[in-house]
């Protein structure tokens, strides 16, 4: 029997074998459920689709309480946004910290209140308070819900053989930018000021919803993109896997031609940690009909998103392949994401 990781989300086989079989009533208007790869559960409610999603509020003071906020909101966007509907409403819970001020609630919620307005979303719901035993940087949780029509939406099952993988941002986005909003003394020690201020850039691309939206302009389905997911955790390497194994495809890609944003790979190597198996909130992985690829492509250069167009899904027969240097091996789920243990040394002086 798998074991629970030893951090971080839970891998498919706990997933398959605690949560999955053990969801509820069923109900026959649920038109995308659970799903390990999956980022996003869609409901048929009134003839449209709504989707919904769920994720942790997280709040690192040590961001700055502004950037903290706008960092929270667009994880909860973001996922929301990979369904292709955009986002619409929030629910949150916030289970505060005992030492929380209302200096800093306010200054906080000001500012997830303004990035909500930015991006469209209408808090329509929620709890505040403060409690023992309630931690930085997960004080709660939230749900995004997104509302569109019954044809709008995509979800790994569209995904089709011959599909192409176009890949935003690259590797390491959220490692980069946790990296360089924590650590920006050490940083620039080691490479320079100017360097330091481009990594701590890389902070601001970590949200997929700019990406999302505009990849979905080209078209849905067989007019376009078919599935979409967030490299979070364990990053494109666990991304591709997962989205791979939702859509019960193979996929072959090619590590050469995924684009890197400035600074990753330095900041990656000092770390002592995988760019590509390391937590990367604001990359994107788009699944698209070979004909419409390049369009992708193109639309998201155009808003100034760096992608490319890196592999493509082949049959489940042909398993998870990784070409580097020219070379075929097999892509494997990294299963524990890099990032955790080197950023909890960092915090320990240990690099």
């Amino acid at each position: 029997m798998a074991e629970i990781p030893e951090i971080g989300k839970v891998s498919a086989d706990i997933f398959s074998e605690i949560i999955f079989p053990r969801l509820g009533a069923k109900n026959k208007d649920v038109l995308v459920g659970p799903k390990h790869g999956t980022d996003v559960g869609i409901a048929e409610i009134g003839n449209m689709a709504v989707s919904f999603t769920t994720d942790p509020v997280f709040i690192v003071p040590e961001y700055g309480w502004e950037r903290a906020a706008w960092f929270a909101i667009n994880i909860l966007a973001s996922d929301s946004a990979t369904s292709g509907l955009k986002p619409r409403y929030l629910s949150i819970d916030l289970n505060l910290p005992m030492n929380m001020t209302k200096r800093e609630l306010t200054i906080m919620w000001d500012a997830m209140h303004r990035e909500c307005e930015n991006l469209g979303i209408n808090i329509i719901t929620g709890h505040t308070g403060r409690y023992e035993n309630c931690h930085y940087p997960m004080v709660g949780g939230a749900t995004v819900i997104g509302v569109g029509g019954l044809d709008e939406y995509v979800t790994p099952r569209f995904a089709r053989k011959g599909d192409k993988v176009i890949i935003s941002k690259g590797p390491a986005i959220e490692a980069v930018g946790i990296f360089a909003a924590m650590f920006p003394a050490i940083i620039e020690t080691e490479f320079g000021s100017e360097f330091r201020q481009k990594a701590e850039g890389v902070f601001y691309k970590m949200t997929t919803v700019e990406d999302a939206l505009a990849a979905i302009t080209v078209g849905v389905r067989d007019e376009g993109v078919s599935a979409m997911h967030d490299a979070t955790e364990c990053g494109i390497w666990g991304g591709l896997y997962e989205l791979a194994e939702a859509a019960g495809l193979g996929v072959r890609v090619e590590l050469e031609k995924i684009v890197v944003e400035d600074t990753v790979n330095e900041i990656c190597r000092f770390f002592k940690i995988d760019p590509y198996a390391s937590i990367s909130e604001g990359t994107l992985i788009v699944l698209c009909r070979p004909h419409k690829a390049e369009e992708v492509v193109s639309v998201l250069n155009a808003r100034g998103i760096l992608a490319s167009i890196a592999g493509e899904m082949t049959g489940p027969e042909d398993g998870m392949v990784l070409v580097r240097q020219g070379r075929e091996t097999s892509l494997v789920h990294p299963i524990v994401d890099p990032f955790w243990r080197a950023f909890y040394n960092a915090l320990e002086g240990k690099f």
